[in-house]
C-alpha cells in the first residue's frame, strides 16, 4: 500500500520540486548535485555555508509537514494515511530480544518514520520550502547565493555576503522548526580549505602545469577510512578458515560498491589507494592462511598480478572518470 500511494503522489510532487533538489528523486543523482557545486564554485561561488541540521527527519513537524502536502494532495483518504503512517509507532528491541516502543505513536507530533518507504519523499517536501523561498525570491541573484540541496543535506554557495545568506537560512529553518547544528555548520572559503558533501571532499585548487584554479573533487578521508577499514574486517585473522572465495567475493563487492560511487572527477590518488590497500590486506590474509611470516617471502609468494589473475580479486580502476568544469566564470 505505502509503495502504491508513493508511486502515485510522487510525480504530482516531481513537478513542483525545484532544479536545485537531488535527493531521492528519479533520475537525479549524488553526482548531479556534487557537479552543481563544482560548476557554481568555477563561476566564483567560492564562499560556502556547510550546514548541518540537527536530528532533521526526527524534527520534521507533522502539522506544518501536512500543510505542504494537502496544497497539492486534495484526496482525503490518502491524506489520511500520511497522518497514520507519521504516528505508526516505532518498534525497537532490548539486548535480550523484547521488543518495545521506542518512539512514535499517536501522541509524537514530530518525525517521519525512517526507513520507510514514502519517508524520503516526504522529507523532501518540508525541506522544499526552502527551496521554495529561494527559488520565488530570487535570492540567488539578491543574495549572489546559490543552495544544492540532497535531502537534508545541503550547501549554500556565496559570492556576496555569506552574513546575510546565513541569517536567512537561520529564519527558514525556524519557521520550519529546525535547527542548524551549531558545532558542525561552518563556513569556509573553498579557496582556501576544503569542505564535505555526500562523501566527497571539495575545494578550488590551482592546476600544476596551467596554474588555473578548477573544483577540485575527491573521496573524503573520512569515505576512504571506511572502505580501507572494511577491508580491513573482511580479512582479519579470525575469517581465516572461512572459504577462500568467500573472502574474495565480500571484498569484491565492497569494492565494487565503492568503486561506482567514487570513480568520478578527480579521485585516481585514491582509487590507487585503495587498490594498494585491497592488494595489502589480501596478501597478509594469504600469508596467514599458509603461515607465511617473512613479508619479502609473502611479496614472493603472492605478488599483486595474481590476486587478478588467479583468485579473481576486482581491479580497482586507478584513472577516475574526471569532468572537466564547463561552466562559464
Amino acid at each position: 500500500m505505502t509503495i502504491t500511494v508513493k508511486l502515485v503522489i510522487e510525480p504530482i510532487f516531481e513537478a513542483d520540486f525545484c532544479l536545485n533538489s537531488y535527493g531521492f528523486r528519479p533520475k537525479k543523482s549524488a553526482h548531479d548535485a556534487v557537479d552543481e557545486i563544482a560548476d557554481a564554485l568555477h563561476q566564483g561561488y567560492n564562499q560556502v555555508i556547510d550546514a548541518d541540521l540537527s536530528k532533521y527527519f526526527d524534527s520534521i513537524s507533522h502539522a506544518k509537514l501536512m500543510v505542504v502536502v494537502s496544497e497539492r494532495i486534495v484526496d482525503g483518504a490518502i491524506l489520511h494515511l500520511i497522518k497514520l503512517w507519521l504516528k505508526a509507532p516505532v518498534i525497537g528491541e532490548d539486548r535480550d530480544g523484547t521488543r518495545k516502543n521506542v518512539g512514535g505513536g499517536k501522541a509524537n507530533s514530530k518525525g517521519t518514520p525512517q526507513g520507510g518507504v514514502i519517508s524520503p519523499l516526504l522529507a523532501n517536501c518540508y525541506l522544499h520550502i526552502l527551496d521554495r523561498i529561494w527559488d520565488r525570491r530570487q535570492l540567488r541573484r539578491k543574495l549572489r547565493a546559490h543552495i544544492v540541496r540532497y535531502a537534508d543535506d545541503f550547501v549554500v554557495l556565496c559570492r556576496g555576503k555569506v552574513d546575510d545568506s546565513m541569517l536567512v537560512i537561520q529564519y527558514i529553518m525556524g519557521r520550519l522548526d529546525l535547527t542548524l547544528n551549531e558545532t558542525k555548520t561552518r563556513i569556509v572559503d573553498a579557496t582556501q580549505e576544503s569542505f564535505n558533501f555526500l562523501g566527497f571532499e571539495i575545494r578550488v585548487s590551482k592546476g600544476l602545469k596551467s596554474g588555473k584554479t578548477y573544483p577540485h573533487v575527491c573521496p573524503s578521508p573520512k569515505s576512504l577510512a571506511r572502505v580501507k577499514n572494511r577491508l580491513k574486517q573482511l580479512t582479519r585473522r579470525e575469517r581465516t578458515p572461512m572459504p577462500l572465495e568467500n573472502i574474495i567475493g565480500s571484498m569484491n563487492a565492497v569494492l565494487r560498491g565503492w568503486t561506482n560511487y567514487f570513480h568520478y572527477r578527480n579521485s585516481s590518488k585514491a582509487l590507487d589507494r585503495v587498490k594498494t590497500h585491497a592488494e595489502e590486506r589480501l596478501r597478509k590474509h594469504l600469508m596467514k592462511r599458509h603461515k607465511v611470516k617473512d613479508r619479502g617471502t609473502g611479496l614472493g609468494r603472492f605478488p599483486s598480478q595474481q590476486f587478478y589473475t588467479k583468485y579473481g580479486l576486482y581491479k580497482v580502476p586507478t584513472t577516475a572518470g574526471w569532468k572537466k568544469a564547463h561552466a562559464s566564470v
